[in-house]
């Protein structure tokens, strides 16, 4: 069949099994825009800021694990694209982004509204692509989704002219198999690398795991599980890696890193073997590299080739698919007790317990992790929680326990303020179950705000909960640290978020007690067709316990002092 360029666009999203997109028209991606009306069974959201259609696709596709799809114009409209696009990218989230570009007679004449946008984005994406031919389209298409999904997940980029998208051809939907020369990802360890990671297990007197997104991602939690309490090993988390394994296991140290636990970062400081299942050794996980795990041989098991020895050296690198590399190696493995080791790293937890926040009295004042933790008791656990970026995140890290895959969406990579709201209307919208939470701080909730207009017209049913210190608290917590109390540009005027959620026609309430917190979250889970916000008016100058200056020895770290004052 005959078929336009634009039409090929949402034939191939059809086939490729996208039921929504998120995007915001413009004259260059016209044609496909006015294609979609013979494309009812193809969901458009329309975004307000191309950033959002981004963030958007990215929490679609982390929620539901498929490959999810943003669409914008040329110029401006593409770059808006680029934050969320290095968002995924970082992360390693698959979505395809579907741009127009001016007619390919135009291209390089600074055109309207053209921009390079292969070259802007040649750096944040897996693979890009700009489309001269129309006959080249469907394949494009085709590959780009395979790329997005194979391997190390990403972003792939697709830059269409306005006239590639009108011209006409026999469409012809390519049903081969995708070989690209040089893209094999690879999927099995060898006999020997196997051997040589079964004799440093064997030796190991203190043995941690470091568990990273790559579990989640390979969907290797049962096969890391196997393996922790086979070898009696405990495991530690890095952010992106919550959710990964049961954060309640009798093994689990909690998360790793600056703002992780300190038996977490104790046991790695102290370990003799760290086997790292799907991490990249961020330094925000390691702090100094001269003095990290001194002690300690590293077995790194990776699928992409590119993480082995970048920064941490492997004794055995394996470059693998987890999940299958865990199959391997798991029945080589006998039962192995570390009675001596799991004797220690219980001291520490207790220590960690005896300073926690939770235990301490903040008389009137309401203290985000407080609401946190009284938010994961009143979900049960079982709310899939997106976040911004800041002072909230660290916290939802800390007092939020994740037991299920998928459950936590976070930008971890880039930092990325203003992704919580956009992520969390994709994964609603992917995952189609009203339990979604968008926990924000007042400051990345504002980068974004306007997409409450996406949720209100689409009725998405998200749960959003401001945490609002009236700081960028993250940045004033560094400056109350390492800048003599400072405050410069971190104070922040918000609106009235109650009265700018009723413009909009969304449900909302304001918390200032912590008796009020279950409440709250019961009326929110009772609106199911739409919307909801609850403010909570938190403690202005709290700090994120423990910290790990950057730079700073891992053991190192900023610890909260065992007493009431200390809130």
């Amino acid at each position: 069949m005959k078929l336009t360029g634009a039409e090929i666009i949402l034939e191939c999203l059809v086939r490729e099994g996208v039921e929504v997109m998120f995007g915001y028209p413009g004259g260059a991606i016209l044609p496909t825009y006015d294609a979609m009306t013979k494309y009812p069974q193809l969901r458009h959201v329309l975004v307000r800021h191309e950033q959002g259609a981004a963030h958007m696709a990215d929490g679609y596709a982390r929620a539901t694990g498929k490959v999810g799809v943003a669409i914008a114009t040329s110029g401006p409209g593409a770059t808006n694209l680029v934050t969320g696009i290095a968002t995924a990218m970082m992360d390693s989230s698959p979505i395809v982004c579907i741009t127009g570009q001016v007619t390919t007679g135009a291209v390089g004449s600074d055109a309207f509204q053209e921009v390079d946008v292969t070259g802007v984005t040649l750096p944040v994406t897996k693979h890009n692509y700009l489309v001269y031919d129309v006959e080249e389209l469907a394949y494009t298409i085709r590959e780009a989704f395979h790329i997005a999904r194979t391997g190390r997940p990403g972003p792939v980029l697709i830059d269409v002219p306005k006239d590639v998208q009108n011209a006409v051809t026999e469409f012809v939907y390519p049903e081969e198999d995708i070989v690209l020369p040089g893209y094999h990802p690879p999927t099995y360890a060898s006999e020997s690398q196997l051997e040589a990671a079964v004799e440093l297990i064997r030796q190991a007197k203190r043995p941690v795991i470091l568990a990273g997104h790559g579990v989640l991602m390979s969907g290797a939690t049962q096969e890391v599980l196997t393996f922790a309490e086979r070898t009696q090993t405990p495991f530690s988390l890095t952010l992106l890696g919550k959710g990964g394994l049961p954060e309640q296991h009798p093994l689990s140290l909690g998360m790793m890193g600056m703002h992780g636990t300190a038996q977490s970062n104790m046991a790695i400081q102290n370990a003799d073997l760290l086997l790292a299942f799907g991490m990249r050794f961020d330094d925000r996980v390691t702090g100094n590299l001269k003095t990290y795990a001194p002690d300690a041989r590293k077995i790194h098991i990776d699928i992409d080739s590119s993480e082995i020895h970048k920064v941490v050296h492997a004794d055995v690198p394996i470059v693998g698919d987890l999940k299958t590399v865990l199959n391997q190696l798991n029945p080589m493995l006998e039962t192995i007790e570390h009675k001596e080791w799991m004797t220690q790293v219980r001291d520490w937890m207790e220590d960690t317990d005896d300073r926690d926040i939770i235990h301490q009295d903040a008389g009137d004042r309401l203290l985000a992790a407080h609401v946190i933790h009284d938010m994961w008791k009143a979900t049960g656990g079982n709310a899939v929680i997106v976040t911004d970026v800041g002072q909230h995140q660290m916290w939802e890290a800390q007092y939020y326990p994740h037991q299920n895959p998928h459950t936590l969406l976070t930008s971890g990579g880039l930092g990325t303020m203003g992704f919580g709201m956009p992520a969390a209307i994709g994964a609603a919208l992917g995952l189609k179950v009203p339990n979604v939470w968008a926990i924000v701080g007042d400051g990345g909730f504002q980068m974004t705000i306007t997409e409450l207009g996406t949720a209100a017209q689409e009725r998405v049913p998200i749960n959003i909960a401001i945490i609002n210190n009236g700081y960028l608290g993250m940045v004033r917590q560094w400056q109350e640290f390492f800048y003599e109390e400072r405050y410069n540009a971190t104070p922040m005027l918000s609106p009235d978020f109650l009265k700018l959620a009723d413009a909009y026609g969304i449900p909302a309430r304001r918390v200032t007690r912590r008796e009020d917190v279950p409440a709250a979250v019961e009326w929110a889970n009772s609106i199911t067709d739409g919307p909801v916000l609850i403010e909570y008016v938190v403690e202005k100058r709290d700090i994120v316990y423990p910290m790990v200056p950057a730079g700073a020895d891992l053991h190192n770290m900023i610890r909260r002092p065992a007493s009431p004052d200390s809130i």
